[in-house]
């Protein structure tokens, strides 16, 4: 679960041109911003779905209406686990005071600097390459149509553990390769100590 804040609704000045064979896809540099628009979003890992609601602002008012969409989406009483950052409005005293009276709601928070470890990160990273970046919104509302059709198509065929995966293959790459590094440099500094 994670927001994505200051969304702008950007309206170009000119239409971009599409890439083509000997010739770069094209956009200009100088645009008009209508406004702007902040996502909360939760994933399901599961199933791999979006629940996803766009508000005006990003205030810890917007996150208790977000967990209350979460809370009528998932009834029941199965614990949620939400993993999320550290942002302020997930601490305020209202959200605190709120998840006492819910206990089902379990919150995770990642370390400073380590959202990519939410999945829901990598899910902002398709919306914004596949409905934000290149396009023209001349309002807020429209800017929220193309993110509600995005959500949509998402939902109708969702793709659970794709993005799982490849987290998973990237930190376990990562991982690899930082073990292999740290392995020839100890064997390194080994190698100069018996040598002095």
């Amino acid at each position: 679960m994670d927001e994505k804040s200051q969304i702008q609704a950007l309206d170009r000045t000119q239409p971009g041109l599409p890439i083509k064979k000997g010739r770069c896809g094209t956009m200009t540099h100088d645009y008009k911003r209508n406004g702007t628009t902040t996502l909360f979003a939760a994933l399901e890992t599961l199933q791999g779905k979006v629940i996803g609601q766009c508000y005006q602002r990003h205030r810890h008012q917007e996150f208790l209406k977000f967990l209350r969409t979460l809370d009528q989406e998932f009834p029941g009483k199965i614990p949620l686990h939400l993993i999320m950052d550290n942002y302020g409005t997930h601490k305020h005293a209202n959200v605190r005071a709120w998840l006492k009276r819910h206990p089902r709601f379990v919150l995770h928070f990642v370390p400073t600097s380590s959202s990519w470890l939410n999945l829901v990160e990598r899910w902002f990273g398709e919306l914004d390459d596949k409905a934000i970046r290149r396009g023209v919104f001349r309002s807020v509302e429209d800017l929220k149509a193309s993110i509600a059709a995005f959500l949509k198509a998402w939902n109708e065929d969702p793709n659970p553990g794709s993005s799982a995966e490849s987290v998973g293959e990237s930190s376990y790459g990562a991982c690899s390769r930082k073990r292999r590094n740290f392995r020839q440099v100890d064997s390194n500094e080994r190698r100069f100590s018996s040598e002095s």
